[in-house]
């Protein structure tokens, strides 16, 4: 459509059209043919649309393999992506007792916050991990965590090893968490799964076994979103 039928069907001044197009436009929203003089949808908004049908992939082929996750550790289980400085909640199972943590959908953590933190910027790549930290630094959320880049850098290096992130009431106290990122074949990792639950109720050997399976579902996960992308 060109700025005069968006005028008329919008009932605003064509100057405010040409402006709000403008804007548009400078995102690559919208995009302007230069014969017609027409916009049409831009590329950003293709893939913003992209992204969001990825989400529900990642989210309906995760489903399962985190209720298999939340039934071997008996713990809370956690999907997210990450979002700028933060990591948003986009799905979560529960188990069936009590004593559990608890979140929900859209809620988000702070990046470096964790077990998540680490797996997360492990997927980056050192170089990006280190940059990352020195801009922003290392927030001491309690008395365990690291704040000491060197230290988190080892931590990440750990992560690479092991496939796997721990975190021990280093976000938050009395807490404990084990991390994996999911790395479709091909694509650095915007998302992680996570597994929480009170100190008091996970020992040494619950806590290495959260690790090794938290690191088994997210190769599954990865390993079933590889498949789809393969199918024609």
């Amino acid at each position: 459509m060109g700025i005069s039928q968006l005028s008329q069907s919008l009932q605003m001044s064509k100057g405010t059209i040409h402006g709000v197009v403008g804007a548009l436009a400078s995102v690559g929203a919208v995009s302007r043919d230069p014969v017609t003089k027409r916009y049409t949808l831009g590329l950003t908004l293709f893939e913003l649309g992209k992204k969001a049908y990825a989400r529900i992939d990642l989210k309906d082929v995760a489903r399962p393999v985190l209720k298999s996750l939340m039934e071997k550790c008996e713990e809370s289980v956690f999907l997210g992506i990450c979002n700028g400085g933060h990591v948003t909640i986009i799905d979560m199972i529960e188990p069936a007792h009590d004593l559990k943590i608890t979140a929900s959908a859209g809620m988000t953590i702070p990046l470096l916050a964790g077990a998540t933190g680490k797996v997360l910027l492990a997927a980056m790549g050192m170089e990006k991990a280190a940059a990352l930290i020195q801009t922003n630094g290392l927030p001491k959320y309690t008395d365990h965590s690291i704040i000491n880049p060197a230290e988190y850098l080892e931590a990440i290096q750990g992560v690479v090893r092991n496939g796997y992130g721990v975190d021990d009431e280093e976000y938050l106290t009395g807490i404990r968490a084990t991390a994996a990122a999911i790395n479709p074949i091909g694509h650095a990792s915007s998302a992680a799964i996570w597994v929480v639950g009170f100190k008091s109720e996970i020992n040494q050997v619950k806590f290495k076994k959260m690790a090794i399976e938290t690191r088994q579902a997210a190769e599954d996960i990865s390993r079933h979103l590889a498949g789809l992308e393969s199918k024609p």
